[in-house]
């Protein structure tokens, strides 16, 4: 895949009747490099879109705005902690993306994003992750290091 290149996938259908309306997985937690190419294809095939809704815990940084093919699109943080990203088209045209984790493997990337835009998808973001072993939307910081069987023991 050539640098500044989605990997994005949509629902074919305009019902929209699953829980989500596609599915994205960035390379890195850098949203000011991830976000230009989202928004430029999500342009291609939505309009324009206006605002876009992310998981602050789940990025490097997130700037209130950035400016994307000439155009402002806001960006709005809140920690959800579901992988997912809102984007909304016009003023209140709203679209659910899952997000896969940058370091998922490229086979439960695919299985995830494809499970993501099955019409008769009733999970959430987070169980997609779960069940595909995509991993966590974010990591969990109470978790310890992994230790292994103890020394000494007989």
């Amino acid at each position: 895949m050539k640098p500044g290149t989605a990997l994005l996938r949509l629902a074919t259908t305009h019902t929209r009747e699953g829980i989500l309306d596609g599915a994205w997985w960035p390379r890195s937690r850098d949203i000011g490099a991830e976000l230009p190419a989202l928004i430029t294809a999500l342009t291609e095939h939505l309009g324009p879109v206006t605002r876009v809704g992310l998981d602050a815990d789940a990025w490097e940084e997130l700037p209130t705005r950035l400016i994307i093919d000439d155009r402002i699109v806001h960006i709005d943080s809140f920690p959800v902690g579901d992988g997912t990203i809102l984007i909304t088209r016009g003023d209140r045209d709203l679209f659910s993306l899952l997000v896969v984790p940058p370091h998922a493997t490229p086979d439960a990337a695919r299985t995830a994003m494809a499970r993501a835009v099955r019409v008769d998808n009733l999970a959430p973001a987070e169980q997609i992750l779960i069940d595909t072993g995509s991993g966590r939307a974010r990591p969990i910081a109470e978790e310890g290091p992994q230790t292994g069987p103890e020394r000494g023991a007989s």
